[in-house]
């Protein structure tokens, strides 16, 4: 349990990684009001995001390809205010354990998506969305 032994900053690059729970929620395409700078997510999946596995398909080189692609790690993860409260960075960051569902705690990798916790069933691939229509998509997320 070596989050709960470490500070974020030890982390190896691994270890950190092995943080991610799967659930594909930082991949969704995200909305900022100008007035209110209020972020609201969409169903809109990234268009590398495999929906099916929930993986990034090119995630070695997903910043050259969505350079604006979110890049979480120690030295900005506080910053992020708009990730789900169930991210694991996150709640590592802020001093929390980890929830019972996670890999890391419960062995099984599928659980995340089992349990409704991930975007599996019910993202679409922002391709397949005119621009238009992206606000009509804005969803609440589950914490």
């Amino acid at each position: 349990m070596y989050w709960k032994e470490k500070k974020i900053n030890e982390f190896t690059s691994d270890e950190w990684e092995a943080l991610c729970d799967g659930c594909g929620k930082c991949c969704l395409l995200k909305l900022e009001d100008p007035d209110t700078m209020e972020v609201a997510y969409t169903a809109c999946a990234c268009s590398l995001l495999d929906i099916e596995k929930v993986t990034c398909k090119q995630y070695s080189s997903r910043f050259l390809v969505v350079p604006e692609c979110l890049k979480i790690k120690p030295e900005n993860i506080m910053d992020l205010n708009y990730l789900p409260n169930t991210c694991a960075y996150k709640l590592i960051a802020q001093g929390k354990d980890l929830p019972d569902w996670h890999h890391l705690n419960c062995g099984n990798k599928e659980l995340v998506h089992n349990l409704g916790k991930s975007v599996r069933d019910w993202c679409v691939p922002i391709e397949n969305v005119p621009e238009e229509d992206w606000v009509d998509l804005i969803i609440e997320i589950e914490d």
